[in-house]
């Protein structure tokens, strides 16, 4: 019995270990992000504009700030701004207009 207790002891010690993601995995799912993001952009020449937000795995989504041209004809290659939220369990980006969140220079 003593035994099993601190076999019992030793795996609950070690569980949050287990669940830890490898460093090469957050590189990973950082460049599925990027990718799938770019991908979902309307603008031309889109870029990534600063760093990832990463919320935690109860919301299961990552936002990127992302600048680009405007294709439109009327929009006459004006820089623009879109939010893209990742959905990292699926690997869907869904992009939306952002010009209001920071000042185009």
């Amino acid at each position: 019995m003593r035994t099993r207790g601190k076999l019992l002891l030793l795996t609950l010690l070690l569980s949050p270990l287990a669940q830890a993601s490898s460093e090469a995995a957050w590189q990973q799912n950082d460049k599925n992000m990027q990718q799938s993001c770019l991908k979902a952009s309307g603008l031309k020449t889109a870029k990534m504009v600063g760093k990832p937000i990463q919320y935690d795995d109860s919301v299961g989504f990552d936002a990127l700030l992302l600048e680009g041209r405007y294709p439109q004809k009327h929009m006459k290659n004006q820089v623009g701004r879109e939010l893209c939220l990742y959905q990292r369990q699926s690997g869907k980006a869904f992009v939306s207009e952002a010009d209001h969140l920071r000042a185009v220079k």
